[in-house]
C-alpha cells in the first residue's frame, strides 16, 4: 500500500503513516507563516536553476508568475491557509501543492537541486532578518519617545536609588536617557546579529551541497544576502542566528521590564511620582477606586516569556550532532513567539511612554530630603583638602546629627558643623544646594545640567539622523 502521491518523500515507503503520528509531526500548523519567505527563496532558487539550464526562459517566467500567484491567493491568515491544505506537511509542501495548481507539473521542477533542510534554514534567516528590522524600528520609536519626554522634563529632578534606597538627586532627563543608552546597546546587538546571519544557505543541499553546478551567488544576491554560506553542513544545521536573535530580544525584554518595574513602583501612592495614563490602564471589578498598571505588569510578565524562548532554543540545539535533525523543527516556534511578543510590546510602549505625566513637585521633594546631598557635602570637604575617607566620616556624623534633630544638612548651623570639622565655611551651604549637588557631577555621563543638555542634543541627533535615513 503506497502513500498519497502528494507526499514529497513517499517513493521509498510502502506503509501509510500512522494517522496520529502524521498529524502530530506536521510543522505546517505553525510554519505556514513562512509563506512570504518560502516564496522569495523559491523564486531565487528558480533563477539559480534556470542559470544552470534546468529551466528555459519561458519556464522561469511561468514559474515566477506562479509563485507570485501563490502569495496573492493565500492571505497570511492561519485558519484560511490551514483549512486550504489539510494534507500539507510543511510550508515547503504547501507551496509545491499550490504552485502545481497554478502551473501544473512544471512546479515539480522547482525542487531540482535543493532540499527542505536548506529551505527551512533560508526561510528562517529571512524571517529573523525581517523581525530584526521590525524590532529596531520599534526601538527607535521608543527611543524617540524617551528623548521627547526627557526634553519636556527640563531641569526637573528625581531621586536616584541604589539598593532601592534614595541615593542622590538626578535630572529626570538623566534617568530617562539611561534607558535610551540601553536601547542603543539593544540596537547594536540586533544589528550585529543581522550582519552575522546574512549569508544564504541555498545551494547547500540536504547536507553535502547541491548536486547541480549552481551559481550560489545568484540566490544570495536575489535575497539580498551578503554571500553564500561557506559550509553546507553548517548551513543546514546552524541556528546560531535564531539563538542570537532570541537572546538579544531576551536582553531587550529585561531592559523594558526594568523600565516597567520602575514605573509600576513610581505610580504607587507611596511614591506618587507619576500618574499612569488611563488609556493604558484598567480598573478593578471589585474596588471602584483602583487604576491598575496592566501595561507595565504585562511587560514584566512577557519579559519572562522572552527569556524562556531563548532558553528553549539553546537547550534544543546544545546536544545536536551535525547536520540537520528533526529537533530543529521545534526551534521555529520560540523564534516566532519572540518576534510576536516583542512586536506586541513595541506596538504600545512608545505611545505609552509619550503619555506619561510626572508629578515633578513630588519628585523634587523626594530628591531634596533625606540627605541626598551628602555626597556633594563630602566632596565639598574633599575639595578643602580633607581626605575623602575622613570627609565621608565627618558628613556621616553630620547626617546622624540631622537625623537626631530632624533637620536636613542645610538646616544645621555653621557653628555646629565646625564642631565636626574646622574645614566647614559659609560657602558650604552653596555647595549643597540642589543645583550644586547636580552640577558637581560634571563628567561625561554625569547628571550635571550641562552634561545632560549635551546628552539630550546627542540623543535628538540620533533620532533626526535615523529619520533622515528612513526618508532616503
Amino acid at each position: 500500500m503506497s502513500n498519497e502521491p502528494t507526499k514529497m518523500w513517499s517513493g521509498r515507503f510502502r506503509e501509510p503513516l500512522n494517522s496520529a503520528f502524521e498529524d502530530w509531526q506536521r510543522s505546517f500548523p505553525f510554519d505556514w507563516r513562512l509563506l512570504p519567505q518560502e516564496v522569495a527563496a523559491s523564486k531565487a532558487h528558480a533563477r539559480a536553476i534556470a542559470a544552470a539550464g534546468i529551466l528555459t526562459e519561458a519556464e522561469l517566467t511561468k514559474m515566477l508568475e506562479g509563485l507570485d500567484a501563490v502569495v496573492t491567493s493565500n492571505p497570511l491568515h492561519a485558519e484560511t491557509i490551514l483549512a486550504k491544505a489539510t494534507n500539507a506537511e510543511d510550508i515547503h509542501h504547501f507551496v509545491e501543492l499550490e504552485l502545481t495548481k497554478h502551473i501544473g507539473n512544471l512546479a515539480l521542477k522547482l525542487h531540482t537541486g535543493r532540499s527542505r533542510n536548506e529551505q527551512i534554514a533560508t526561510d528562517m534567516r529571512l524571517f529573523v532578518r525581517d523581525a530584526i528590522d521590525n524590532t529596531v524600528a520599534g526601538l527607535r520609536a521608543w527611543h524617540e519617545a524617551l528623548t521627547t519626554l526627557a526634553t519636556e522634563a527640563g531641569d526637573s529632578v528625581i531621586p536616584s536609588y541604589t539598593h532601592l534606597q534614595r541615593a542622590e538627586p538626578v535630572l529626570v532627563a538623566h534617568w530617562l536617557l539611561a534607558y535610551a543608552s540601553m536601547i542603543e546597546r539593544d540596537i547594536s546587538r540586533l544589528t550585529d546579529a543581522r550582519a552575522r546571519m546574512n549569508y544564504c544557505p541555498l545551494g547547500s543541499g540536504a547536507v553535502a551541497g547541491a548536486t547541480l553546478a549552481l551559481d550560489r551567488t545568484i540566490a544570495a544576491r536575489e535575497l539580498k544576502f551578503t554571500a553564500p554560506t561557506p559550509n553546507s553542513m553548517d548551513a543546514t544545521s546552524d541556528r546560531d542566528f535564531a539563538l542570537d536573535f532570541t537572546q538579544a530580544i531576551a536582553t531587550l525584554g529585561i531592559h523594558i521590564s526594568r523600565f516597567a518595574e520602575e514605573l509600576t513602583l513610581y505610580s504607587t501612592a507611596e511614591f506618587g511620582f507619576l500618574d499612569l495614563p488611563e488609556a493604558f490602564s484598567t480598573g478593578s471589578s471589585a474596588m471602584p477606586q483602583k487604576k491598575n498598571p496592566d501595561l507595565t505588569e504585562l511587560i514584566r510578565g512577557k519579559s519572562g516569556r522572552l527569556l524562556g524562548a531563548a532558553t528553549t532554543l539553546a537547550t534544543l540545539i546544545k546536544g545536536l550532532p551535525l547536520a540537520y535533525n528533526k529537533d530543529l523543527q521545534e526551534g521555529q516556534e520560540p523564534v516566532f513567539d519572540s518576534a510576536d511578543t516583542i512586536a506586541g510590546i513595541l506596538s504600545v510602549l512608545p505611545a505609552f511612554t509619550r503619555a506619561l505625566k510626572f508629578n515633578f513637585d513630588r519628585m523634587k521633594t523626594a530628591a531634596t530630603t533625606g540627605y541626598l546631598n551628602a555626597m556633594a557635602a563630602a566632596t565639598y570637604l574633599s575639595n578643602k583638602g580633607v581626605p575623602f575617607r575622613k570627609a565621608h566620616e565627618i558628613i556621616g556624623n553630620a547626617v546622624r546629627l540631622g537625623i537626631e534633630t530632624k533637620r536636613e544638612l542645610d538646616d544645621i548651623t555653621l557653628p555646629e558643623l565646625q564642631q565636626l570639622s574646622p574645614a566647614f565655611a559659609e560657602d558650604f551651604f552653596a555647595a549643597i544646594t540642589l543645583e550644586a549637588t547636580l552640577d558637581c557631577h560634571d563628567v561625561i555621563g554625569g547628571t550635571a545640567r550641562p552634561r545632560v543638555a549635551e546628552a539630550l542634543v546627542a540623543s535628538k541627533k540620533k533620532v533626526s539622523t535615523r529619520e533622515t535615513e528612513s526618508e532616503k
